[in-house]
């Protein structure tokens, strides 16, 4: 069992690699012009701009409605149900950067609020999950949209990446010359199991 200040400290680092995630999933947008931000870039369809709105939809679900505490602004893919149709992995032609960019700074708000006003075993129920495993609690939601969103965020990296060339954060750590080395080392490792 911890103690209230123990508690205290964990949501404090919760909330602190929370925090960390958006800002490195926002950085995939930077300099980005809106096709570049919007289009698909696997065969699966994901883009960057897509990739904000869902994790905005699944951290308003987790930290928002399955702690009673349900998101204030409507998010018409999940009213809709058009969510269960991947209709939150891509931003329509209607829906501008500065939106949905604007939905997850509204997000993130809202979860500072739930997590500072909430303990990490307080109850929260999951609908959409099968119902023997419905009910968990606020810290086993946080942590699960950390998980998601460090997730998410490497992807953006890897969609950035082949947009412009642009890596992640330690990517201006070594000059184009000295990835070109690195890239060869890795590709003459793996040219040796070429078939």
């Amino acid at each position: 069992m911890t103690t209230a200040a123990g508690d205290a400290a964990l949501k404090g680092d919760l909330a602190h690699y929370l925090h960390q995630t958006h800002g490195a999933v926002l950085r995939g947008l930077d300099g980005l012009s809106e096709y570049d931000a919007r289009r698909p870039l696997t065969p699966s369809g994901s883009n960057i701009l897509g990739i904000v709105k869902h994790l905005a939809s699944v951290e308003a679900g987790y930290l928002g409605d399955c702690l009673g505490r349900p998101f204030p602004t409507p998010l018409p893919w999940v009213e809709d149900g058009s969510i269960w149709e991947g209709a939150d992995m891509w931003a329509t032609a209607e829906q501008s950067r500065d939106f949905i960019v604007g939905l997850y700074r509204e997000v993130w708000a809202h979860s500072d609020a739930s997590i500072a006003e909430l303990a990490l075993d307080a109850p929260a129920e999951v609908p959409w999950w099968p119902a023997e495993r419905r009910d968990t609690t606020m810290g086993h939601l946080l942590v699960r949209v950390i998980a998601e969103t460090g997730q998410h965020a490497g992807h953006i990296d890897i969609l950035r990446e082949s947009i412009d060339g642009r890596g992640g954060p330690d990517a201006d750590q070594l000059s184009p010359e000295q990835w070109g080395e690195y890239v060869a080392q890795i590709q003459a490792a793996a040219d040796r199991f070429r078939v």
